[in-house]
Parts: C-alpha cells; sequence; structure tokens
C-alpha cells in the first residue's frame, strides 16, 4: 500500500530559500506547493487544503500574521497546521505567532532544513 505524500505549503519570498526548502521536502517525498505572498499563501490553501503549512512572516502583499490569522478564521483552513518560519526572532514577535494559533515558530537561522523537516513531522504527528 502506498501512503499519500504529505502536502506541504510553502510560503517564502525568498527564491533561494524557496528552491532549498522546496529541495529538501521532495527529497523526504513532500509534495511542495509554493507561494512567494501572502495572496497566493491564502488561495492556494483553500484550493490545496495542504497537511500543513510552512509560512514566512515578512512577504509581499499580505504578511504572514494576517495570512495566518485569515487561515486560522476561515473554517476551511482553520485545522491545518501552520509552522512560522522567520528571521524575526523577538520575543513578543513569537509569542504573537503562537497565541495566534501557529503550532511552532521557527527561526531560519537557527535550523537547518533537515531540522525543519523534523519539525514538520513531529507537528503532523500529534
Amino acid at each position: 500500500m502506498t501512503q499519500d505524500k504529505i502536502k506541504i505549503l510553502l510560503v517564502e519570498d525568498d527564491s533561494f530559500l524557496l528552491g532549498m526548502y522546496a529541495a529538501k521536502f521532495e527529497l523526504e517525498n513532500f509534495k511542495v506547493i509554493m507561494a512567494k505572498d501572502g495572496e497566493k499563501a491564502i488561495r492556494l490553501a483553500i484550493k490545496e487544503a495542504p497537511d500543513i503549512i510552512l509560512l514566512d512572516i515578512i512577504l509581499p502583499k499580505i504578511n504572514g500574521f494576517e495570512v495566518l490569522r485569515q487561515l486560522k478564521t476561515n473554517s476551511e483552513t482553520a485545522r491545518i497546521p501552520v509552522i512560522l518560519l522567520s528571521n524575526l526572532s523577538q520575543k513578543d514577535e513569537i509569542e504573537q505567532g503562537l497565541k495566534m494559533g501557529a503550532k511552532d515558530y521557527l527561526i531560519k537561522a537557527h535550523f537547518m532544513p533537515s531540522e525543519v523537516v523534523d519539525k514538520i513531522k513531529k507537528a503532523l504527528n500529534k
């Protein structure tokens, strides 16, 4: 029996990081859907119903906190776990993201892509 691939929505406006994370996730047998801005992220979350969303905060059009708010208030996307992945590392930003319903908050500079994969797997197993 073949297991369905984990579908991840990767929201990142930095093309280099987007490519690096997408390549790592595909190696881990994830199906990767990508968005480079907040508006596209919301559209894709509704259309694709990913298993998990990896969301940057500083994004064009709509920032990650607003994307998270909209996802958590929409009945179609409210249950999708969201992990924030950002370079914003202030305590109040981390607390804000977690209070808004993010499953985890990862600071890009502190995590290797393989560690991010582990965090995703952990978030989905809960």
